[in-house]
């Protein structure tokens, strides 16, 4: 039993009843709308929801939750904040009980220790000469940008962010977003809603067509090379700005990418720069999508020495694939792959919650998971040599290296 509807305040929902499951799962997003007014602010909001309310601080919160084995989280994504929660189907009206604490009450009281940790978990992160390299590519591809807002921004600016800030970010948000809830389990909808119009319900009216983020633009190549004097391999990532989820060639790039260089053993990079030229220790492709737009890169890590051939290979794979037609082999397997892949991310009743309010909260509507394994399925091979020639542009890409 699927139903998808409204609560009274303009709040989209969907419950899918999944019979005999023990645990109830809930996902409540809310997109983001404007950018913030300096990088960090989103990510210490998010992270401080869970830090104490008026009724509980946070270590009492965090005592409530392990009491009940109650699994809540509150993670920030470009496009919008999510709340979720896993409980025992006895314990649905505690833990809604408590996230409606939590939207509504949240203190924020430990903003500067929440800052330090910040703080010291980029730095840990940025220890990591891929993770300097990617960093210094998403800042380029991104520029500008609040998709460009990496933890290297986040750790220059950290010392400027003010409680207040972070105070009126989550107001704003909770005043001015799309909110999209998601309920997957075995309870009737009938005994519960009533406890969600009392608590979602009353959120503030959810919103629609405000968005004041821009598209963002890639009109030219920008390289950034960094120098780590203690490496022993190179990093280098090559990408380039490509459509996202609900545009026409979405899913052509989709196996696209796992064609390429997603699919592991099999994939082209793999079999062409490791197996047979031995050029990798590490090699890949990944696509990645935001509400305005996606990110294709590819990654290698390689011996420094093997830099320009890396790079010339990289070359060598694209043009193959802007040339000339996947055969029927490839084409099929990368379909069974990805159909595979939903399958296999969607399978708790907690992976569908946060699937269906991801893509809704997106604009995409609740069943777009369904519906996009039907268009993967009619991409023919034409379509993707198509996307290839018309994305892979040779003047307009973003390279980042990172070396000794």
């Amino acid at each position: 039993m699927v139903k998808i509807s409204k609560l009274n305040n303009n709040v989209d929902y969907i419950y899918k009843k999944n019979k005999n499951t023990p645990r109830m799962a809930l996902c409540l997003n809310f997109s983001i709308n404007q950018p913030e007014k300096g990088a960090g602010i989103y990510s210490l909001m998010a992270r401080l929801l869970l830090q104490g309310t008026k009724k509980y601080n946070s270590e009492q919160l965090a005592n409530e939750f392990e009491k009940l084995a109650i699994d809540f989280s509150s993670e920030l994504f470009p496009n919008y904040l999510r709340i979720k929660f896993v409980c025992l189907n006895e314990d649905f009206s505690k833990a809604l009980e408590l996230m409606d604490d939590i939207l509504k009450n949240s203190t924020f009281e430990e903003f500067e220790k929440e800052k330090i940790k910040l703080a010291g978990e980029i730095s840990a992160e940025l220890d990591s000469p891929r993770a300097r390299a990617m960093d210094a590519y998403y800042r380029k591809m991104f520029e500008d940008h609040p998709y460009g807002n990496t933890v290297v921004k986040i750790l220059e600016n950290l010392s400027n962010i003010t409680k207040e800030d972070v105070v009126e970010a989550y107001k704003y948000i909770l005043n001015n977003s799309k909110k999209s809830l998601a309920i997957v389990g075995t309870l009737e909808l009938e005994d519960i809603l009533p406890q969600i119009q009392e608590t979602v319900g009353r959120l503030p009216l959810a919103t629609n067509n405000n968005l004041l983020i821009k598209h963002p633009v890639l009109n030219e190549t920008k390289i950034v090379e960094n120098i780590k004097s203690d490496l022993n391999q190179a990093h280098i990532i090559k990408g380039w700005l490509v459509p996202t989820y609900g545009e026409p060639d979405y899913p052509a790039i989709v196996l696209l990418n796992i064609i390429l260089g997603a699919c592991g053993l099999s994939s082209r990079l793999f079999l062409e720069l490791r197996d047979k030229r031995g050029l990798a220790y590490v090699v890949r492709s990944s696509y990645e999508t935001y509400k305005l737009a996606g990110n294709f890169m590819i990654y290698i890590a390689t011996e420094p020495k093997n830099i320009e051939v890396s790079l010339k290979g990289f070359d060598e794979e694209i043009e193959k694939i802007k040339t000339s037609f996947v055969s029927d082999e490839e084409l099929e397997n990368a379909k069974t792959n990805i159909i595979g892949k939903y399958e296999f991310l969607e399978e708790t009743n907690i992976q569908q919650a946060c699937a269906f309010a991801k893509y809704d909260v997106l604009g995409l509507g609740f069943n777009y998971s369904e519906n996009i394994k039907a268009l993967v399925q009619s991409v023919t091979a034409e379509d993707i040599l198509n996307c290839a020639k018309k994305y892979f542009d040779d003047e307009k890409y973003v390279l980042s290296i990172i070396k000794p």
